[in-house]
């Protein structure tokens, strides 16, 4: 087994290739120019990145990379599987929550007053055009690609190393595998618990497929004296009220599981674990703010009980 940690999109990654080969360590270290060379087509950071650019050309057609196409499509379709919960236009509500930086620059700032409140973003009326690969953005329309393009990347990532052998990528948390490990075992993989600092709930087993997690306590900071977060709820155009601090979903991809975490915080426990459980293609384990843990009826064809 072969490991390559790297920091890319504002987060720790892990390449991990399960193969001998001598030039296993030449192939990971590939792993890190592809996330650079994504990072600079789809950060919202950067002013120089192609989704920054396209963010400027709101009202008209804009020519796109082939990257930020399948990026922004994905995105509109975790938005209508969502029912709209999961959607790329809350960017202007996430500035005005505070998060208008990389998350490695907010520090302990502690701006006054609350978060305002500001309208979503009708991510209907983002046309994309398949014939010339362009984007037209509604006016006063800007996109935010963080948890998508990173689930995204992961998947992108665990396919192209999975050419030289069984691969998982973790970008952050969402965390893709190119199929079972070497030996034809599934990869093992952890849940923090986010109550306890190295503590862990679970150990899930997955051969195929992705795992994500979203919850109010890592991307976090005080403003008007209380805690923000990163998951924006479009029905109010502010951070999810929830009970939900934690949610971790398995399912057919990185980009779905994490699509699917962000819809079970937004939503609630009660609501979010009904969601998960009318969807065959996912399981849930659900950390609640009384540090009670909810897993959803699939969970256990994931977990160590459900090895013969």
């Amino acid at each position: 087994m072969r490991r390559h940690e790297f920091r890319a999109m504002g987060c720790h990654m892990l390449a991990a290739l399960d193969v001998e080969a001598p030039a296993a360590a030449e192939w990971l270290t590939d792993v890190p120019d592809w996330f650079a060379e994504w990072e600079r087509r789809l950060s919202r950071f950067r002013d120089d990145s192609e989704l920054a650019w396209l963010n400027r050309q709101a009202g008209g057609p804009v020519q796109v990379s082939d990257i930020l196409w399948d990026v922004v499509k994905t995105a509109l379709q975790a938005a209508q599987r969502s029912h709209g919960l999961v959607t790329p236009t809350m960017l202007a509500a996430l500035e005005l929550a505070g998060y208008d930086r990389s998350f490695d620059m907010l520090g302990a700032r502690d701006p006054a007053g609350s978060p305002p409140a500001a309208p979503s973003g009708d991510w209907n009326a983002v046309v994309l055009r398949l014939g010339s690969r362009s984007i037209c953005l509604p006016p006063g329309v800007r996109l935010d690609l963080g948890g998508v393009a990173k689930g995204w990347a992961a998947d992108r990532a665990a396919r192209q190393l999975g050419a030289h052998g069984p691969a998982l990528i973790d970008a952050g948390g969402d965390i893709a595998v190119s199929g079972p490990m070497a030996d034809g075992s599934p990869w093992p993989i952890g849940v923090d618990d986010p109550t306890e600092i190295d503590g862990q709930i679970e150990l899930l087993l997955l051969a195929s497929g992705g795992v994500a997690t979203s919850g109010r306590d890592y991307r976090r900071w005080r403003q008007g004296g209380s805690w923000q977060h990163h998951i924006i709820d479009p029905r109010t155009g502010r951070p999810a009220v929830t009970d939900v601090l934690s949610a971790t979903v398995v399912g057919s991809s990185a980009r779905e599981a994490e699509m699917a975490a962000k819809t079970i915080v937004i939503l609630g426990s009660r609501a979010g674990l009904a969601w998960i459980e009318a969807r065959p293609s996912l399981a849930a384990l659900l950390v609640l703010e009384d540090r009670q843990i909810v897993r959803s009826r699939r969970l256990e064809r994931f977990t160590w009980q459900a090895v013969p």
